[in-house]
């Protein structure tokens, strides 16, 4: 999975940055019902158009990659200005989708929704969402065919 997350998000950011960022994905749904495919989707619909900065802010004040507002990240424990930090960011987002997951009853797509809000801008937030997820899908499978190419060659 972090190979495909990799080439998402080196296409939207530094390779180094895409690096750091997708081994954050996997290490922080580690031992989660979530995989790593879920946390890089938010950030991609989140910040993917902002170069998946951690400086982002949005209009409404939402930080970070994975965009959490301020009395959300302080619900999880953390300051508003610990959402610049990457991997308390994603710990962050990681409790947030937890939250949101229960909310929505174990529907993890409706919990991935329920992140953004309600209304519509959450539905056209859902959208985006799925078109990223649907990326990662792609190149994971690209990745898979690339192995079972390797595999059958010898390699």
């Amino acid at each position: 999975m972090v190979p495909a997350i990799l080439t998402a998000f080196a296409r939207r950011t530094t390779p180094e940055r895409a690096k750091w960022l997708a081994e954050i994905c996997y290490q922080k749904t580690e031992g989660t019902r979530f995989t790593p495919l879920d946390l890089a989707e938010i950030a991609l619909a989140e910040t993917g158009g902002h170069k998946l900065s951690s400086r982002a802010v949005s209009p409404k004040g939402a930080m970070g990659v994975w965009q959490l507002m301020p009395e959300r990240a302080e619900s999880h424990g953390y300051r508003p200005s610990e959402m610049r930090d990457d991997e308390k960011c994603a710990e962050a987002a990681v409790r947030e989708l937890h939250e949101k997951l229960h909310v929505a009853k174990g529907n993890l797509s409706r919990a991935k929704r329920l992140y953004c809000g309600r209304g519509p801008a959450a539905m056209a937030y859902d959208k985006i969402r799925k078109r990223f997820r649907a990326e990662l899908l792609r190149e994971l499978e690209r990745g898979a065919s690339l192995d079972a190419m390797r595999m059958a060659a010898g390699h």
